[in-house]
Protein backbone atom coordinates (compact mmCIF):
# COMPACT_ATOMS: atom_id res chain seq x y z
CA UNK A 1 0.00 0.00 0.00
CA UNK A 2 1.54 3.32 -1.08
CA UNK A 3 1.79 6.27 1.26
CA UNK A 4 0.39 9.57 0.01
CA UNK A 5 3.18 12.06 -0.57
CA UNK A 6 3.08 15.48 1.10
CA UNK A 7 2.60 18.34 -1.37
CA UNK A 8 5.06 21.23 -1.19
CA UNK A 9 4.16 24.45 -2.99
CA UNK A 10 5.78 27.64 -4.24
CA UNK A 11 5.33 30.81 -2.21
CA UNK A 12 4.69 33.79 -4.49
CA UNK A 13 3.31 37.21 -3.56
CA UNK A 14 2.32 36.07 -0.10
CA UNK A 15 0.49 32.89 -1.06
CA UNK A 16 1.28 29.23 -1.68
CA UNK A 17 0.78 28.04 -5.26
CA UNK A 18 1.34 24.98 -7.39
CA UNK A 19 3.37 25.31 -10.57
CA UNK A 20 1.31 27.05 -13.22
CA UNK A 21 1.41 23.99 -15.49
CA UNK A 22 0.94 21.55 -12.61
CA UNK A 23 4.30 19.80 -13.04
CA UNK A 24 5.91 18.26 -9.95
CA UNK A 25 8.95 16.27 -8.97
CA UNK A 26 9.34 13.75 -6.16
CA UNK A 27 11.47 14.63 -3.14
CA UNK A 28 13.44 11.76 -1.59
CA UNK A 29 14.62 11.30 2.00
CA UNK A 30 18.31 10.34 1.58
CA UNK A 31 18.30 8.32 4.79
CA UNK A 32 15.71 5.92 3.36
CA UNK A 33 15.96 6.42 -0.39
CA UNK A 34 12.16 6.79 -0.47
CA UNK A 35 10.03 9.70 -1.68
CA UNK A 36 8.14 11.63 1.00
CA UNK A 37 6.84 14.67 -0.89
CA UNK A 38 6.27 16.30 -4.25
CA UNK A 39 7.44 19.81 -5.11
CA UNK A 40 6.58 22.11 -8.01
CA UNK A 41 8.77 21.90 -11.08
CA UNK A 42 8.52 25.60 -11.80
CA UNK A 43 8.69 26.97 -15.33
CA UNK A 44 8.66 30.32 -17.08
CA UNK A 45 5.19 31.34 -15.87
CA UNK A 46 6.14 30.70 -12.24
CA UNK A 47 9.41 32.59 -12.56
CA UNK A 48 7.60 35.49 -14.22
CA UNK A 49 5.04 35.60 -11.40
CA UNK A 50 7.66 35.51 -8.66
CA UNK A 51 9.77 38.21 -10.30
CA UNK A 52 6.71 40.41 -10.85
CA UNK A 53 5.77 40.05 -7.18
CA UNK A 54 9.30 40.89 -6.00
CA UNK A 55 9.49 43.88 -8.37
CA UNK A 56 6.14 45.22 -7.19
CA UNK A 57 7.14 44.86 -3.55
CA UNK A 58 10.57 46.43 -3.98
CA UNK A 59 9.70 50.16 -3.87
CA UNK A 60 7.80 49.81 -0.62
CA UNK A 61 10.43 47.62 1.04
CA UNK A 62 13.28 49.80 -0.23
CA UNK A 63 11.65 52.85 1.37
CA UNK A 64 11.24 51.28 4.81
CA UNK A 65 13.63 52.61 7.42
CA UNK A 66 16.54 50.49 8.63
CA UNK A 67 14.79 50.30 12.00
CA UNK A 68 11.68 48.81 10.38
CA UNK A 69 13.74 46.20 8.54
CA UNK A 70 15.62 45.40 11.73
CA UNK A 71 12.35 44.91 13.60
CA UNK A 72 11.09 42.50 10.93
CA UNK A 73 14.30 40.45 10.96
CA UNK A 74 14.28 40.23 14.75
CA UNK A 75 10.72 38.90 14.55
CA UNK A 76 11.91 36.34 12.00
CA UNK A 77 14.73 35.25 14.32
CA UNK A 78 12.26 34.85 17.19
CA UNK A 79 9.95 32.84 14.94
CA UNK A 80 12.81 30.54 13.96
CA UNK A 81 13.40 29.82 17.64
CA UNK A 82 9.70 29.28 18.30
CA UNK A 83 9.34 26.92 15.35
CA UNK A 84 12.74 25.28 15.69
CA UNK A 85 11.39 21.75 15.99
CA UNK A 86 9.41 22.16 12.77
CA UNK A 87 12.50 23.45 10.98
CA UNK A 88 14.59 20.58 12.34
CA UNK A 89 12.04 17.99 11.23
CA UNK A 90 11.89 19.47 7.72
CA UNK A 91 15.67 19.66 7.42
CA UNK A 92 16.19 16.12 8.67
CA UNK A 93 13.68 14.86 6.13
CA UNK A 94 15.47 16.97 3.49
CA UNK A 95 18.94 15.70 4.25
CA UNK A 96 18.94 12.75 6.66
CA UNK A 97 21.15 14.72 9.07
CA UNK A 98 21.32 13.74 12.75
CA UNK A 99 18.47 15.37 14.65
CA UNK A 100 20.59 16.33 17.66
CA UNK A 101 23.34 17.99 15.62
CA UNK A 102 20.81 19.86 13.50
CA UNK A 103 19.29 21.20 16.70
CA UNK A 104 22.60 22.30 18.26
CA UNK A 105 24.77 23.15 15.24
CA UNK A 106 22.34 24.78 12.83
CA UNK A 107 19.40 26.45 14.60
CA UNK A 108 21.50 28.62 16.99
CA UNK A 109 23.88 30.01 14.33
CA UNK A 110 21.00 30.63 11.92
CA UNK A 111 19.12 32.65 14.53
CA UNK A 112 22.31 34.52 15.42
CA UNK A 113 23.02 35.30 11.76
CA UNK A 114 19.53 36.72 11.22
CA UNK A 115 19.95 38.91 14.30
CA UNK A 116 23.37 40.03 13.10
CA UNK A 117 21.94 41.25 9.80
CA UNK A 118 19.08 42.90 11.66
CA UNK A 119 21.74 45.01 13.35
CA UNK A 120 23.70 45.52 10.12
CA UNK A 121 20.61 47.13 8.58
CA UNK A 122 21.18 50.09 10.90
CA UNK A 123 24.95 50.33 10.46
CA UNK A 124 25.36 51.53 6.88
CA UNK A 125 28.84 52.85 6.23
CA UNK A 126 30.20 55.40 3.77
CA UNK A 127 32.61 58.30 3.48
CA UNK A 128 31.93 61.40 5.50
CA UNK A 129 29.88 64.08 3.78
CA UNK A 130 31.98 67.09 3.02
CA UNK A 131 33.26 69.68 0.57
CA UNK A 132 35.75 67.78 -1.56
CA UNK A 133 35.48 70.59 -4.11
CA UNK A 134 34.97 74.21 -3.11
CA UNK A 135 31.32 75.22 -3.00
CA UNK A 136 30.04 71.67 -3.41
CA UNK A 137 29.00 69.15 -0.80
CA UNK A 138 29.26 65.42 -1.54
CA UNK A 139 27.37 62.67 0.18
CA UNK A 140 27.30 58.92 -0.39
CA UNK A 141 24.06 56.98 -0.45
CA UNK A 142 24.12 53.22 0.07
CA UNK A 143 21.03 51.73 -1.54
CA UNK A 144 19.59 48.25 -2.12
CA UNK A 145 20.34 46.80 -5.54
CA UNK A 146 16.77 45.67 -6.27
CA UNK A 147 15.30 42.22 -6.87
CA UNK A 148 17.73 39.41 -6.03
CA UNK A 149 17.54 35.99 -7.70
CA UNK A 150 19.05 33.50 -5.27
CA UNK A 151 19.84 29.80 -5.60
CA UNK A 152 20.67 27.75 -2.49
CA UNK A 153 22.42 24.35 -2.36
CA UNK A 154 21.43 20.98 -0.90
CA UNK A 155 24.20 20.53 1.68
CA UNK A 156 22.84 23.10 4.19
CA UNK A 157 19.44 24.00 2.68
CA UNK A 158 18.04 25.89 5.65
CA UNK A 159 21.22 27.68 6.74
CA UNK A 160 22.17 28.69 3.20
CA UNK A 161 18.66 30.10 2.74
CA UNK A 162 19.39 32.32 5.76
CA UNK A 163 22.75 33.36 4.31
CA UNK A 164 20.89 34.41 1.17
CA UNK A 165 17.75 36.18 2.36
CA UNK A 166 18.97 37.83 5.60
CA UNK A 167 21.52 40.29 4.15
CA UNK A 168 19.41 40.93 1.05
CA UNK A 169 16.27 41.78 3.01
CA UNK A 170 18.22 43.72 5.64
CA UNK A 171 19.62 45.94 2.90
CA UNK A 172 16.15 46.66 1.49
CA UNK A 173 16.07 44.23 -1.43
CA UNK A 174 13.33 41.79 -2.36
CA UNK A 175 14.08 38.13 -3.03
CA UNK A 176 13.17 35.21 -5.25
CA UNK A 177 14.88 32.15 -3.76
CA UNK A 178 15.12 28.68 -5.27
CA UNK A 179 16.14 25.76 -3.07
CA UNK A 180 17.80 22.69 -4.55
CA UNK A 181 15.37 20.31 -6.21
CA UNK A 182 16.43 17.60 -3.73
CA UNK A 183 15.93 19.70 -0.56
CA UNK A 184 12.97 22.11 -0.83
CA UNK A 185 11.08 21.21 2.35
CA UNK A 186 12.79 23.48 4.90
CA UNK A 187 12.84 26.43 2.49
CA UNK A 188 9.11 26.15 1.90
CA UNK A 189 8.64 26.18 5.68
CA UNK A 190 10.87 29.26 5.89
CA UNK A 191 8.59 30.93 3.34
CA UNK A 192 5.65 30.23 5.61
CA UNK A 193 7.49 31.86 8.53
CA UNK A 194 8.63 34.92 6.59
CA UNK A 195 5.27 35.27 4.89
CA UNK A 196 3.60 35.91 8.21
CA UNK A 197 6.02 38.76 9.01
CA UNK A 198 7.11 40.49 5.79
CA UNK A 199 4.90 42.37 3.29
CA UNK A 200 3.76 40.13 0.44
CA UNK A 201 6.23 39.84 -2.40
CA UNK A 202 9.31 40.71 -0.37
CA UNK A 203 10.31 37.05 -0.04
CA UNK A 204 9.28 34.51 -2.66
CA UNK A 205 10.24 30.85 -3.00
CA UNK A 206 9.98 28.84 -6.18
CA UNK A 207 10.91 25.18 -6.36
CA UNK A 208 12.41 23.57 -9.40
CA UNK A 209 15.45 22.15 -11.11
CA UNK A 210 18.50 23.47 -12.94
CA UNK A 211 16.30 24.82 -15.73
CA UNK A 212 14.26 26.81 -13.21
CA UNK A 213 17.47 28.34 -11.90
CA UNK A 214 18.55 29.24 -15.42
CA UNK A 215 15.23 30.99 -16.06
CA UNK A 216 15.67 33.00 -12.85
CA UNK A 217 19.17 34.16 -13.70
CA UNK A 218 18.28 35.02 -17.29
CA UNK A 219 15.13 36.90 -16.29
CA UNK A 220 15.29 40.66 -17.02
CA UNK A 221 13.92 41.72 -13.60
CA UNK A 222 16.64 40.74 -11.08
CA UNK A 223 19.49 43.18 -10.56
CA UNK A 224 21.59 40.51 -8.87
CA UNK A 225 22.06 36.75 -9.06
CA UNK A 226 23.47 34.90 -6.06
CA UNK A 227 24.31 31.21 -6.01
CA UNK A 228 25.95 28.77 -3.67
CA UNK A 229 26.83 25.66 -5.62
CA UNK A 230 29.32 23.93 -7.86
CA UNK A 231 31.97 25.62 -9.99
CA UNK A 232 30.13 24.43 -13.09
CA UNK A 233 26.89 26.04 -11.91
CA UNK A 234 28.68 29.25 -10.92
CA UNK A 235 30.35 29.58 -14.30
CA UNK A 236 26.99 29.11 -16.03
CA UNK A 237 25.40 31.79 -13.82
CA UNK A 238 28.24 34.25 -14.44
CA UNK A 239 28.05 33.69 -18.20
CA UNK A 240 24.29 34.11 -18.25
CA UNK A 241 24.29 37.18 -16.01
CA UNK A 242 26.92 38.85 -18.17
CA UNK A 243 24.41 39.14 -21.02
CA UNK A 244 22.52 41.90 -19.21
CA UNK A 245 25.27 42.93 -16.78
CA UNK A 246 23.65 41.60 -13.62
CA UNK A 247 25.60 41.64 -10.40
CA UNK A 248 26.78 38.16 -9.48
CA UNK A 249 27.58 36.71 -6.06
CA UNK A 250 29.21 33.26 -6.20
CA UNK A 251 30.14 30.88 -3.40
CA UNK A 252 31.33 27.76 -5.15
CA UNK A 253 33.48 24.70 -4.51
CA UNK A 254 36.40 24.16 -2.17
CA UNK A 255 39.33 21.85 -1.58
CA UNK A 256 40.59 23.03 1.77
CA UNK A 257 44.23 22.22 2.59
CA UNK A 258 44.93 21.27 6.20
CA UNK A 259 48.66 21.83 6.75
CA UNK A 260 50.00 19.94 9.77
CA UNK A 261 53.56 20.70 10.90
CA UNK A 262 55.83 18.47 12.96
CA UNK A 263 55.36 20.43 16.22
CA UNK A 264 51.58 19.88 16.23
CA UNK A 265 49.77 18.15 19.06
CA UNK A 266 48.85 15.11 16.99
CA UNK A 267 46.05 13.83 19.20
CA UNK A 268 44.23 17.17 19.29
CA UNK A 269 44.77 17.82 15.58
CA UNK A 270 43.45 14.39 14.62
CA UNK A 271 40.38 14.80 16.80
CA UNK A 272 39.52 18.22 15.38
CA UNK A 273 40.40 17.44 11.76
CA UNK A 274 38.41 14.21 11.66
CA UNK A 275 35.30 16.04 12.87
CA UNK A 276 35.90 18.92 10.43
CA UNK A 277 36.40 16.45 7.58
CA UNK A 278 33.48 14.12 8.23
CA UNK A 279 30.85 16.51 9.63
CA UNK A 280 27.79 16.69 7.36
CA UNK A 281 29.24 13.68 5.48
CA UNK A 282 32.00 15.94 4.17
CA UNK A 283 29.40 17.83 2.13
CA UNK A 284 30.86 21.20 2.97
CA UNK A 285 32.96 23.43 0.72
CA UNK A 286 35.22 24.17 3.69
CA UNK A 287 35.54 20.56 4.93
CA UNK A 288 38.97 19.46 6.15
CA UNK A 289 39.37 16.87 3.43
CA UNK A 290 42.91 17.50 2.05
CA UNK A 291 45.53 16.99 4.75
CA UNK A 292 49.21 17.81 4.17
CA UNK A 293 51.41 16.39 6.95
CA UNK A 294 55.11 16.97 7.60
CA UNK A 295 57.10 13.85 6.77
CA UNK A 296 58.52 13.63 10.32
CA UNK A 297 55.07 12.78 11.77
CA UNK A 298 53.30 11.47 8.67
CA UNK A 299 53.09 7.79 9.58
CA UNK A 300 52.02 8.44 13.17
CA UNK A 301 49.43 10.97 12.04
CA UNK A 302 47.95 8.68 9.38
CA UNK A 303 47.65 5.83 11.86
CA UNK A 304 45.89 8.05 14.39
CA UNK A 305 43.59 9.60 11.75
CA UNK A 306 42.61 6.19 10.37
CA UNK A 307 41.77 5.04 13.90
CA UNK A 308 39.63 8.15 14.52
CA UNK A 309 37.84 7.63 11.21
CA UNK A 310 37.13 3.98 11.95
CA UNK A 311 35.56 5.03 15.24
CA UNK A 312 33.41 7.73 13.58
CA UNK A 313 29.82 6.65 13.09
CA UNK A 314 27.29 7.38 10.38
CA UNK A 315 23.68 6.32 10.60
CA UNK A 316 20.03 7.16 11.09
CA UNK A 317 18.96 10.71 12.02
CA UNK A 318 17.62 9.73 15.46
CA UNK A 319 20.82 7.90 16.50
CA UNK A 320 22.51 10.20 19.01
CA UNK A 321 25.93 8.58 18.50
CA UNK A 322 26.35 9.42 14.80
CA UNK A 323 28.46 12.31 13.54
CA UNK A 324 26.87 12.45 10.13
CA UNK A 325 24.06 11.08 8.01
CA UNK A 326 23.79 10.06 4.36
CA UNK A 327 25.04 11.68 1.22
CA UNK A 328 22.30 13.79 -0.29
CA UNK A 329 21.34 11.82 -3.36
CA UNK A 330 22.26 8.76 -5.43
CA UNK A 331 24.30 10.82 -7.88
CA UNK A 332 26.44 12.13 -5.04
CA UNK A 333 26.91 8.62 -3.68
CA UNK A 334 28.02 7.48 -7.12
CA UNK A 335 30.43 10.42 -7.40
CA UNK A 336 32.09 9.73 -4.05
CA UNK A 337 32.36 6.01 -4.74
CA UNK A 338 33.82 6.79 -8.16
CA UNK A 339 36.75 8.69 -6.68
CA UNK A 340 37.65 5.66 -4.58
CA UNK A 341 37.20 3.22 -7.46
CA UNK A 342 39.53 5.30 -9.67
CA UNK A 343 42.34 5.63 -7.12
CA UNK A 344 45.82 5.11 -8.57
CA UNK A 345 47.87 2.06 -7.58
CA UNK A 346 50.12 4.08 -5.27
CA UNK A 347 47.17 5.20 -3.10
CA UNK A 348 46.15 3.28 0.01
CA UNK A 349 42.69 3.23 1.57
CA UNK A 350 43.52 3.21 5.27
CA UNK A 351 39.90 2.75 6.34
CA UNK A 352 36.41 3.01 4.83
CA UNK A 353 35.95 3.29 1.09
CA UNK A 354 32.52 1.66 0.87
CA UNK A 355 28.78 2.24 1.15
CA UNK A 356 27.16 1.56 4.53
CA UNK A 357 23.87 -0.32 4.86
CA UNK A 358 21.36 -1.46 2.28
CA UNK A 359 19.10 1.60 2.24
CA UNK A 360 19.71 5.31 1.84
CA UNK A 361 22.97 6.87 0.67
CA UNK A 362 25.36 6.31 3.59
CA UNK A 363 29.12 6.16 3.00
CA UNK A 364 31.79 5.09 5.46
CA UNK A 365 34.31 7.59 6.88
CA UNK A 366 37.32 7.13 4.63
CA UNK A 367 41.03 7.98 4.84
CA UNK A 368 43.30 7.66 1.79
CA UNK A 369 47.11 8.00 2.02
CA UNK A 370 50.06 7.67 -0.36
CA UNK A 371 48.76 10.34 -2.71
CA UNK A 372 50.63 12.74 -4.98
CA UNK A 373 49.75 16.30 -5.92
CA UNK A 374 48.47 15.45 -9.39
CA UNK A 375 46.08 12.71 -8.32
CA UNK A 376 42.43 13.30 -9.22
CA UNK A 377 41.23 12.91 -5.64
CA UNK A 378 43.68 15.61 -4.52
CA UNK A 379 42.74 18.06 -7.28
CA UNK A 380 38.97 17.64 -7.48
CA UNK A 381 36.26 18.22 -4.88
CA UNK A 382 34.92 14.88 -3.59
CA UNK A 383 32.20 16.42 -1.40
CA UNK A 384 31.92 13.32 0.74
CA UNK A 385 33.32 11.77 3.95
CA UNK A 386 36.79 11.23 2.47
CA UNK A 387 40.02 12.68 3.87
CA UNK A 388 43.19 12.46 1.78
CA UNK A 389 46.72 12.65 3.22
CA UNK A 390 49.97 13.76 1.58
CA UNK A 391 53.45 14.01 3.07
CA UNK A 392 55.48 17.23 2.64
CA UNK A 393 59.13 17.96 3.47
CA UNK A 394 59.23 21.69 4.28
CA UNK A 395 57.23 24.91 4.50
CA UNK A 396 57.81 25.91 0.87
CA UNK A 397 56.52 22.59 -0.44
CA UNK A 398 53.52 22.79 1.89
CA UNK A 399 52.61 26.20 0.49
CA UNK A 400 53.11 25.07 -3.10
CA UNK A 401 50.91 22.01 -2.70
CA UNK A 402 48.30 23.77 -0.58
CA UNK A 403 47.85 26.46 -3.24
CA UNK A 404 48.19 24.01 -6.12
CA UNK A 405 44.47 23.48 -6.79
CA UNK A 406 41.84 25.51 -8.64
CA UNK A 407 39.85 26.24 -5.47
CA UNK A 408 40.61 28.90 -2.89
CA UNK A 409 37.87 29.00 -0.26
CA UNK A 410 39.28 27.82 3.09
CA UNK A 411 42.43 26.38 4.67
CA UNK A 412 44.01 25.69 8.03
CA UNK A 413 47.49 25.56 9.57
CA UNK A 414 48.45 23.44 12.55
CA UNK A 415 51.60 24.48 14.42
CA UNK A 416 52.83 25.85 17.75
CA UNK A 417 55.21 28.24 15.96
CA UNK A 418 53.52 31.65 15.85
CA UNK A 419 55.85 33.06 13.22
CA UNK A 420 55.26 30.08 10.96
CA UNK A 421 51.51 30.39 11.43
CA UNK A 422 51.65 34.05 10.40
CA UNK A 423 53.84 33.30 7.37
CA UNK A 424 51.48 30.58 6.25
CA UNK A 425 48.38 32.74 6.73
CA UNK A 426 50.00 35.29 4.40
CA UNK A 427 51.08 32.78 1.76
CA UNK A 428 47.99 30.58 1.64
CA UNK A 429 45.79 31.77 -1.24
CA UNK A 430 42.43 31.14 0.40
CA UNK A 431 39.57 33.32 1.59
CA UNK A 432 39.84 31.91 5.12
CA UNK A 433 42.83 30.62 7.07
CA UNK A 434 42.20 28.91 10.39
CA UNK A 435 45.11 28.35 12.79
CA UNK A 436 44.98 25.25 15.03
CA UNK A 437 41.29 24.85 14.29
CA UNK A 438 39.14 24.24 11.23
CA UNK A 439 35.56 25.14 10.21
CA UNK A 440 34.20 27.50 12.94
CA UNK A 441 32.24 30.41 11.47
CA UNK A 442 30.86 33.55 13.12
CA UNK A 443 28.33 36.01 11.77
CA UNK A 444 30.70 38.95 12.21
CA UNK A 445 33.44 37.55 9.94
CA UNK A 446 33.33 37.14 6.13
CA UNK A 447 33.11 33.81 4.34
CA UNK A 448 34.06 33.56 0.69
CA UNK A 449 36.86 32.53 -1.61
CA UNK A 450 39.11 33.32 -4.54
CA UNK A 451 39.90 31.64 -7.87
CA UNK A 452 37.25 29.08 -8.90
CA UNK A 453 35.70 29.18 -5.43
CA UNK A 454 33.94 32.34 -6.58
CA UNK A 455 33.68 35.93 -5.40
CA UNK A 456 31.61 37.96 -3.00
CA UNK A 457 31.28 37.37 0.74
CA UNK A 458 28.65 35.73 2.89
CA UNK A 459 28.11 36.76 6.53
CA UNK A 460 29.66 39.90 8.09
CA UNK A 461 29.32 43.53 7.08
CA UNK A 462 31.13 42.64 3.84
CA UNK A 463 28.33 40.22 2.97
CA UNK A 464 25.78 42.93 3.75
CA UNK A 465 27.64 45.42 1.52
CA UNK A 466 27.44 43.01 -1.42
CA UNK A 467 23.67 43.55 -1.45
CA UNK A 468 23.98 47.33 -1.70
CA UNK A 469 25.02 49.82 -4.34
CA UNK A 470 26.84 53.12 -3.94
CA UNK A 471 25.50 56.43 -5.21
CA UNK A 472 27.35 59.75 -5.09
CA UNK A 473 25.18 62.86 -4.59
CA UNK A 474 26.76 66.31 -5.00
CA UNK A 475 24.97 69.57 -4.31
CA UNK A 476 25.98 73.16 -4.82
CA UNK A 477 26.16 75.29 -1.69
CA UNK A 478 25.12 78.33 -3.74
CA UNK A 479 21.70 76.95 -4.68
Amino acid sequence: MSTELRRLRNHIDGEFRDAADGRTTEVVNPATGEAYATAPLSGQADVDAAMAAAAAAFPGWRDTTPAERQKALLKIADAFEERAEELIAAEVENTGKPVGLTRTEEIPPMVDQIRFFAGAARMLEGRSAGEYMEGLTSIVRREPVGVCAQVAPWNYPMMMAVWKFAPAIAAGNTVVLKPSDTTPASTVLIADILGSILPKGVFNVICGDRETGRLMVEHPVPAMASITGSVRAGMAVAESAAKDVKRVHLELGGKAPVVVFEDTDIAKAVEDISVAGFFNAGQDCTAATRVLVHEAIHDEFVQALAKAAAETKTGEPDDEDVLYGPLNNPNQLEQVAGFIERLPAHAKVETGGHQVGDKGYFYAPTVVSGLTQDDEIVQKEVFGPVITVQSFRDEDQAVEWANGVEYALASSVWTKDHGRAMRMSKKLDFGCVWINTHIPLVAEMPHGGFKKSGYGKDLSAYGFDDYTRIKHVMTSLDS
